[in-house]
């Protein structure tokens, strides 16, 4: 059995596979398998990824999203420790060698992240000030928006046992939401290297092709909220970003005239109020 599972779903993305592939397979660190998951690609995605299926596992599914391909992923890997890619980003060569060491160096932590280079449009771009990374027991800092990339995580195989895997309902914000549920459960390590480069800004992006993030967020922190789980002050800390997410929505909704979605949020706020 390998001991890293890597994981890369894949959508009508032929222009972007093949790199990404080849930035899995160049790593130092060879004791892996690597899986990519077509999600019902209609693009040359099968003919751009042929030359690897010697070194790959691919499967394939009728498009069903992200957060089903990378589940499909994770039902079919062996590995001790998982690892996922988006199809966009790239890896750099010794993001598995160095994540592997700084946790086996401070076994207490079972879920660990990198930092990131962000390359927007084609040119380099400087994360803001509220996209800063932490370690430790972080979920309050996970609450307002995410700052975790799914290309930068490594989690070993029990954590999926016990927070779950990726919510296929959700058609945005899956990652932000298994995030939230982990970090209710374990503490998370930040590795200040950056390990990953992260391509923004064309269409196909999730972020791009929703409106209004904070929906799905918002049904994240209801959900995490009703584990009971939480220690008093997380779950302070969920309440009141909730409702201040659901303000700002319900104040959006009713500038639109869609009156009906601002009282559904407003009544989320006042059911979660803490004051």
């Amino acid at each position: 059995m390998p001991l890293v599972s890597v994981i890369i779903p894949t959508y009508n993305r032929s222009r972007w596979i093949g790199k990404a592939v080849e930035s899995v397979l160049n790593q130092t660190f060879q004791d892996f398998e690597l899986i990519v998951v077509d999600d019902g690609s209609t693009d040359d995605t099968g003919e751009k990824l042929s030359p690897y299926l010697n070194r790959i596992v691919l499967l394939s599914q009728p498009n069903r999203g992200v957060s089903a391909a990378r589940n499909l992923g994770v039902r079919r890997a062996s590995g001790k420790y998982f690892c996922f890619l988006d199809s966009d980003d790239l890896w750099r060569s010794r993001k598995l060698e160095i994540q592997l060491a700084k946790m086996h160096e401070k076994p207490e932590y079972k879920v660990s992240y990198t930092d990131e280079i962000w390359i927007r449009n084609g040119k380099w771009a400087n994360p803001k000030k509220r996209h800063q990374k932490y370690s430790g027991w972080i979920f309050r800092k996970l609450l307002p928006l995410c700052i975790i990339s799914p290309s930068s995580i490594m989690i070993k195989q029990t954590v999926f046992e016990a927070a779950g895997l990726f919510d296929e309902s959700l058609p945005a914000g899956e990652d932000y939401d298994l995030w939230l549920r982990i970090g209710s459960r374990y503490p998370i390590l930040f590795i200040p290297q950056k390990l990953i480069i992260k391509h923004g800004g064309h269409s196909d992006q999730l972020s791009q092709k929703y409106w209004g993030l904070d929906r799905f967020r918002v049904r994240s922190i209801v959900k995490v909220l009703g584990k009971g789980n939480l220690s008093a002050e997380d779950e302070r800390a969920a309440c009141e970003m909730l409702v201040q997410k659901c303000g700002i929505l319900a104040a959006g909704c009713a500038k639109r005239g869609k009156l009906k979605e601002a009282a559904y949020y407003q009544k989320i706020a006042e059911k979660y109020s803490v004051d």
